[in-house]
């Protein structure tokens, strides 16, 4: 039984080892803020952070995560970067349909992270793997930017 840490909380997970970690965090922990978009890691709506570092949860077997720290969208507040991350998405209005906005914030916050001041190629590079059927990547360019102020 994997052993894991999700949101600050020490967690064994009953579940087979090569389950993708989305659906051990939606489904058995239900955590649902982590969306299932493409299954396959082109859309980025299922990123989350393992130890600090965005991966697509949908193609991570639990069985990579144990042992370490996973952070979803439901915890993201916590980290001081991410706070910041989330007021300037509300501040700009980002949303629109919002399915695929939970794993747009988990990846500007890790770009945040590794790079405080990115430049608009640091953004495109980090977020090319988030997609947005709205196209609102205006403004999640405008928030990151707004949030790295």
């Amino acid at each position: 039984m994997p052993q894991l840490t999700v949101n600050g909380n020490p967690t064994t997970l009953d579940v087979p080892d090569d389950m993708p970690l989305l659906w051990a965090l939606r489904d058995v922990l239900h955590l649902t803020g982590t969306k299932f978009g493409c299954g396959v890691a082109l859309c980025g709506a299922c990123t989350v952070h393992l130890d600090g570092q965005p991966i697509r949860s949908c193609v991570t077997p639990v069985s990579a995560a144990a042992g370490k720290n996973v952070t979803t969208i439901e915890a993201i507040a916590k980290d001081p970067v991410g706070a910041k991350v989330q007021a300037a998405w509300r501040q700009i209005d980002v949303v629109q349909c919002g399915y695929c906005q939970s794993g747009q914030i988990m990846s500007a916050t890790a770009l945040l992270h590794a790079t405080p001041k990115p430049t608009d190629a640091d953004i495109d590079n980090a977020m090319s793997g988030n997609i947005c059927r709205c196209g609102t990547y205006g403004r999640i360019r405008k928030a990151i930017k707004i949030a790295a102020a």
